[in-house]
């Protein structure tokens, strides 16, 4: 048993200071849904939870304007009251959008609601700011899901006396 003893000490003695010299292991890289969003260079002022809530609040004086997919906004969900024009289409869209109300941008982060935030000022539109609604989301605002609805079936058409 003391040949063990003197064993274990020997070696807690010799591995002991090489443990002490070796550098802490680097810390995992962050998961990709926790990394921040790209830094907002738009002219257009994004757009925070109290803001967008205060403007929620009567909806009848602003309009929201989401420029994502259809898919995007079904699966990821948007503002209960929006018009839908993407991004691809907005400036072809532009002589139905109103210019007499005051428009919020709508995208996922907030990126293509800052590009079409600019591109609606520079053609003479009051925008108030652009918002991304998963930003809003994790802020602790309610997002409204959207479900497609199902395609139903011809009914078949009646016979012919």
């Amino acid at each position: 048993m003391r040949k063990v003893l003197t064993l274990l000490a020997i070696t807690t003695a010799l591995t002991a200071p090489a443990m002490a010299q070796s550098p802490a292991p680097a810390p995992a890289p962050a998961p990709a849904a926790a990394q921040a969003a790209p830094a907002y260079k738009y002219q257009t002022p994004q757009l925070h939870r109290a803001a967008i809530d205060a403007l929620l609040a009567d909806p009848s004086h602003v309009l929201f304007i989401d420029l994502r997919r259809p898919d995007e906004v079904s699966a990821i969900g948007t503002f209960p009251v929006y018009l839908s024009v993407q991004i691809k289409d907005l400036e072809k869209e532009l002589a139905f959008i109103p210019k007499e109300r005051p428009i919020v941008t709508v995208s996922n982060h907030a990126g293509r609601a800052g590009q079409a935030g600019d591109l609606l000022t520079k053609n003479g539109f009051k925008v108030v700011g652009a918002v991304g609604s998963q930003l809003y989301e994790a802020e602790g605002g309610t997002i409204v899901k959207i479900a497609i609805p199902q395609r139903q079936a011809a009914a078949p058409a009646a016979p012919k006396p």
